[in-house]
């Protein structure tokens, strides 16, 4: 018995799709593997050797003979006080920053999902916010961006998550 052309072209596409989760399963392991590796390879590999520690030596005061006059140290000049204006501003808290930034960017996503009419997966979010100038760190920023924005949709904020990386706002 033979298979029809349609029947093979099915089975071809069932065997490519078997092939493909195949090739991603096996990459993913890899990548495990040589993840496990390398945080493995500096407590696996030789023990960390290290030299004793000597307690440093006190340096030889100088000798001065009895003749000689010590000379006495320079006055130090006084500090004129800077008016507060010429001051530099100070750091805000570390953490500020990076929150207001998230802050904006989650802002900036609503925004852009409110002027589409319509729920959007990650990477259009994505794209239209790299269009206004915004970065997100890491290697994958819309895997990065997915992961916010599903945290805020499982918080219950103005954010729905309605599939695999495809958000819309609550109504």
């Amino acid at each position: 018995m033979f298979l029809s052309e349609a029947e093979t072209e099915a089975r071809l596409d069932a065997l490519r799709r078997q092939r493909a989760a195949l090739d991603r399963a096996i990459a993913e392991h890899e990548l495990y593997l040589d993840l496990g590796r390398r945080l493995a390879r500096p407590a696996a590999a030789e023990p960390v050797r290290t030299a004793p520690v000597e307690p440093p030596r006190p340096d030889p005061a100088p000798r001065v003979s009895p003749e000689t006059p010590r000379a006495e140290p320079a006055p130090r000049p006084v500090a004129e006080p800077v008016p507060a204006a010429a001051r530099p501003q100070e750091e805000p808290p570390a953490g500020t920053t990076a929150r207001q930034e998230g802050r904006r960017l989650m802002e900036e996503a609503e925004e852009i999902l409110a002027e589409a009419g319509r729920p959007m997966h990650a990477a259009e979010i994505w794209e239209r916010l790299a269009a206004r100038g915004l970065t997100l760190p890491g290697h994958d920023p819309v895997a990065a961006l997915n992961t916010r924005l599903w945290k805020r949709a499982k918080g219950g904020t103005v954010f729905r998550r309605l599939g695999d990386a495809v958000y819309g706002l609550a109504t």
